[in-house]
């Protein structure tokens, strides 16, 4: 009886410790929920800052190759563009907001294009905080990430074209003058006017180790904006 009685107060004693084991593995799990929440929502904040970044240097590009186009169609410099430089006020960052806003976050700051390398520096908030977990303030903690996206240029302007020779063996082509200094038609530099508009040279790029030529005649042809630059993340 005596026996008995000590195995009865043996297991009377273990089943607070084990309410107490019980319980601490259910608060380590909740706890380790949490965080996993709170990692979720920091991986949500971080997809939308890479895309409003990408979203902001994308839009950037396409501004690029629209301003390199009309800048070989009126005749003005061009090199600073095929750069990724010269195009001033932008509203790229219209498109991150965008973007972001897809993902769950708002843009709480867009800073670009910086210069060099041209670039844009995205930071989000996200929409929804962690929530109400075990672990105290998760509530109103909210996942915030910033990213940051390259545009990089492509191509590089080539040596110009070495001047052509005359058919009739007269010498190199000088803007139809003959040797005296006179226009063809016999009169002088002033008698026929040409304002050049239907003449100008070719442009010879070099693109990612391809040469390209682009024809001012035949705009329709331009290159697609992905060919001129790449945007990526930077690391």
């Amino acid at each position: 009886m005596t026996a008995r009685r000590d195995l009865r107060s043996d297991a009377g004693q273990a089943f607070p410790i084990y309410i107490t084991a019980v319980a601490g593995l259910l608060f380590l799990a909740l706890a380790l929920f949490a965080v996993g929440q709170a990692g979720a929502t920091r991986n949500g904040g971080q997809t939308a800052a890479d895309a409003a970044a990408l979203a902001a240097a994308q839009d950037y590009r396409d501004q690029l190759r629209k301003g390199f186009l009309e800048a070989i169609g009126n005749g003005s410099a061009w090199d600073d563009l095929l750069d990724g430089r010269g195009l001033g006020g932008t509203n790229a960052c219209d498109q991150a907001q965008w973007f972001a806003d897809q993902n769950g976050a708002d843009v709480t700051d867009c800073r670009g294009p910086d210069f060099l390398p041209t670039s844009f520096t995205v930071t989000v908030k996200t929409h929804k905080p962690v929530g109400k977990t075990v672990i105290p303030g998760t509530e109103s903690q909210y996942g915030e990430a910033t990213a940051k996206a390259v545009v990089t240029p492509r191509c590089t302007a080539g040596p110009p074209a070495p001047p052509t020779e005359r058919p009739d063996g007269g010498g190199k082509d000088d803007g139809g003058k003959d040797d005296d200094g006179k226009d063809d038609d016999g009169k002088g530099g002033d008698g026929g006017k040409d304002d050049g508009k239907d003449d100008k040279p070719p442009i010879d790029l070099l693109c990612d180790g391809t040469d390209l030529t682009i024809d001012p005649t035949r705009l329709d042809l331009f290159p697609d904006a992905k060919d001129l630059f790449s945007v990526h993340l930077a690391d």
